[in-house]
């Protein structure tokens, strides 16, 4: 019988604050089952094993990430939808940085796996920003791309602690954004 107080779902939220921590690299079953107070067997009675786990992960991340960006672009439209969905996004990685890394490389079984719905979700708070701008419609996928990799990369090297010129970060930032800005527009 499974150990009161733990289901799925506590189980992959333990699991997301310990990434965060530790980094993904560092979350195992048996770190996570010390952490809750149980044995590494009793985490297979929620999760299916550190694969799942990770999965699990990533879900919740990619669906943390779109109500983030969702609800930070709300009401904008142009630069202003940009500035507001760079900086939600930016935000949710450095805050956190192990679910996010549970994100990358990881693929959807199919259209009706989790993983497919959650990353459609954040895609379409990405997508709701270039509708500011006059994007042609077999070019929006490479400004998805383009966002994508502008965003990504600037924070995952942020919560990397990458950048150590004596630049300020948040301007550099500002930068990207009025960048990715001067770019959609021209297109």
């Amino acid at each position: 019988m499974p150990r009161a107080g733990l289901d799925p779902v506590s189980v992959v939220a333990a699991g997301a604050a310990l990434a965060d921590e530790v980094g993904l690299a560092g979350l195992t079953m048996g770190r996570l089952a010390e952490r809750l107070g149980v044995r590494t067997p009793s985490l297979y009675k929620h999760v299916g094993g550190q694969e799942d786990l990770n999965r699990r992960i990533a879900v919740l991340a990619l669906n943390e990430a779109a109500d983030a960006v969702g609800a930070a672009v709300q009401g904008y439209a142009g630069r202003d939808a940009l500035a507001a969905a760079a900086r939600a996004f930016r935000a949710f990685v450095v805050e956190h940085p192990g679910r996010y890394a549970a994100t990358i490389g990881v693929e959807p079984s199919g259209p009706d796996d989790p993983l497919a719905s959650a990353g459609q979700r954040l895609l379409a708070a990405f997508t709701a920003v270039l509708r500011g701008y006059e994007i042609p419609g077999p070019d929006v996928d490479h400004a998805l791309r383009l966002l994508r990799s502008l965003c990504h990369g600037f924070a995952t090297l942020q919560a990397g602690n990458a950048f150590q010129w004596s630049a300020d970060v948040d301007e550099s930032f500002e930068w990207l954004i009025a960048f990715a800005d001067r770019g959609l527009r021209t297109l």
